[in-house]
């Protein structure tokens, strides 16, 4: 292994050293496989694949509402009181 120096905030290795008690991990255990998670990671589409995927659904759904353009925030607050409940 190769050893390295990182700098992190109070409040991220105290929550590190919390997750280590609990885990049994070692700090380093622990930095180390997120490490691996990033880097497993599926890597961020570019823009023209975020576009095309975009494109793609255009046209899919339907609400049966014809008053969705005037009254989007509506239905959005509506959407979200009924998830929040």
């Amino acid at each position: 292994m190769i050893r390295t120096q990182v700098q992190l905030t109070t409040g991220q290795i105290d929550a590190l050293r919390n997750l280590s008690r609990s885990s049994g991990k070692s700090v380093a255990e622990l930095i180390r496989n997120a490490v691996d998670q990033l880097l497993t990671a599926k890597p961020a589409s570019d823009r023209a694949d975020q576009v095309a995927r975009a494109l793609k659904v255009v046209g899919q759904f339907a609400s049966g509402k014809s008053d969705v353009s005037r009254n989007h925030d509506q239905y959005l607050a509506e959407a979200f009181a009924l998830q929040f409940r």
